[in-house]
Order: structure tokens, then C-alpha cells, then sequence
């Protein structure tokens, strides 16, 4: 199988020319491998080069699909991401509410540029957008918290 951890450092070093050529196809195989053994870092990478066409063809679907698998597993940056292409209707149609939920969400993870963006989303909101928001930010943690628990569980039975 591998070590997940050690894929997805080699696709960062592929990405970056860090003691090898700058390859993103290459960057892109070796987080591909990491992500399917579930590492979220790798599933962020993978939105991000679809996201940008780096190393593959640009899917902004094919984002949002990996920026949710790595937000599901607590990475704050993918969650930023999520609201990014809600707020640009990119992958996703044009959500203001769902944006700023999932900014929310991502500050409240430790994200301080989500913060920021939640700021400037909010700006352009209703009142009742905002607490649309806000509730589906508190579904949204409830989401992240069960998926939490049921891994946590199934890894307790192995």
C-alpha cells in the first residue's frame, strides 16, 4: 500500500522542484495515491491543481468533489477553497449563503484569511441571508463533527 504521508510529500516536492524537476503531472499521481489511501492534504492539492489546470486538465467540479473530501476530514484551507468556488459559482452554482457558511466554517477551523472573505461575502448579504448562513454553518460543523466520530469509531475497531 504506502505510506500516505510520504506520497503526498512527494507530490508537494514534484509540485515545488524540490530535489526533483518540477513535474505537476508527476505531483499530481503521487497525491492522487495519498488521497486514495485518505490523506487530506493530498485531496486539498489535488482541488487546488484542478482548480488551477496544473498538472491536469482545469474541472472546477472535480475541485469542489476534492475540496469537500478534504473538508470532511477537518482541512480548514479546503474549506476556504469551498467558499471560494461558491462565492465565484465555480464547480457549484453561485451560493452567497452557502459561501459564507462554509467561510464560517473554515475561520472556525483556523483559518484567519476565511475570516477576511466572510467579512466581505457578509457585506453583500441580507440580514436573513446572514442567518441562513449562520445555520447552515452550524449544519455544517454538525456534518464535520459525525464524520469525525465515525472515523474515530471505525479506526477504534481496527
Amino acid at each position: 500500500l504506502g505510506d500516505a504521508n510520504a506520497m503526498a510529500r512527494l507530490g508537494f516536492m514534484y509540485a515545488n522542484g524540490r530535489g526533483v524537476a518540477k513535474d505537476d503531472k508527476e505531483a499530481v499521481k503521487w497525491w492522487r495515491k495519498a488521497a486514495d489511501l485518505g490523506d487530506a492534504y493530498a485531496m486539498y492539492s489535488l482541488g487546488f491543481m484542478y482548480s488551477r489546470g496544473e498538472g491536469v486538465a482545469k474541472d472546477d467540479k472535480e475541485a469542489v468533489k476534492w475540496y469537500r473530501k478534504a473538508a470532511d476530514l477537518g482541512n480548514a484551507r479546503s474549506m476556504f477553497n469551498l467558499g471560494l468556488m461558491y462565492a465565484n459559482g465555480e464547480g457549484v452554482l453561485e451560493d452567497t449563503v452557502e459561501a459564507y457558511a462554509w467561510s464560517n466554517v473554515a475561520a472556525a477551523n483556523g483559518s484567519s484569511v476565511a475570516s477576511t472573505k466572510r467579512g466581505k461575502i457578509k457585506k453583500s448579504m441580507t440580514p436573513e441571508q446572514i442567518a441562513e448562513g449562520q445555520k447552515r454553518s452550524r449544519e455544517l460543523r454538525k456534518e464535520l463533527q459525525a464524520a469525525k466520530a465515525e472515523r474515530e469509531k471505525a479506526k477504534a475497531k481496527k
